[in-house]
């Protein structure tokens, strides 16, 4: 399965090779502080790879705060849990003498 995945993302990777060699038009990128001149394929490219790493980061902190809390949750469950200890010795029950009746 793990081949069957590294397989599809060079597919995919040649793939957006491919289109990125067809896409060499110069296009005008205006932000907020300046003006530059790219090559489509090389905009397209810092986008998606920004977007990834947004995403990557976003996520990653979602799956630290939640293994942070399975974390915080198994100490409490440990330490509300009662310890259960093999008895040593059994506990003796007081014998109810039944002939004062």
């Amino acid at each position: 399965m793990k081949i069957l995945k590294i397989a599809l993302v060079l597919v995919l990777f040649l793939i957006a090779l491919a289109l990125g060699a067809q896409n060499q038009e110069v296009v005008t990128f205006d932000y907020l502080l300046a003006e530059s001149n790219f090559h489509l394929s090389t905009l397209i490219g810092i986008v998606f790879v920004t977007g990834f790493v947004i995403a990557g980061v976003i996520f990653g902190s979602m799956l630290f705060r939640s293994r942070l809390q399975v974390r915080k949750l198994n100490r409490k469950l440990k330490k509300l849990t009662p310890q259960i200890t093999p008895a040593t010795s059994t506990a003796t029950v007081p014998a109810t003498d039944k002939s004062n009746k």
